[in-house]
């Protein structure tokens, strides 16, 4: 279910921009102590982490799917479908997390 979060965050891996950790018990990628990406919560796609305003443009637009763990919904985190187009939302989420 996760190989293909994996093969995507592998070449950030290998470039050192990148490291694998975990947040709340799950497997994810950071950058330093900032969380950017993990495999999906509750299906094949992948969680980023992104402002906002962006989480919420995904959702209005059916891009993206509310990220609540424990039925609290998280503000700066949304799932985004394995029909996506994964490596732009990784290059955003990795800015947000940089800036």
């Amino acid at each position: 279910m996760s190989e293909r979060f994996w093969d995507e965050v592998a070449p950030f891996i290998a470039a050192g921009t990148l490291e694998e950790g975990t947040m709340f018990g799950f497997a994810c990628v950071r950058a330093g102590k900032a969380f950017v990406a993990m495999p999906g919560y509750k299906s094949d796609g992948m969680v980023v982490k992104l402002p906002a305003t962006r989480v919420s443009e995904l959702i209005d637009s059916g891009r993206g799917v509310a990220v609540a763990p424990s039925g609290r919904r998280f503000k700066e985190w949304v799932e985004v479908s394995a029909v996506e187009d994964w490596a732009p939302y990784l290059d955003e989420a990795l800015a947000f997390a940089t800036a």
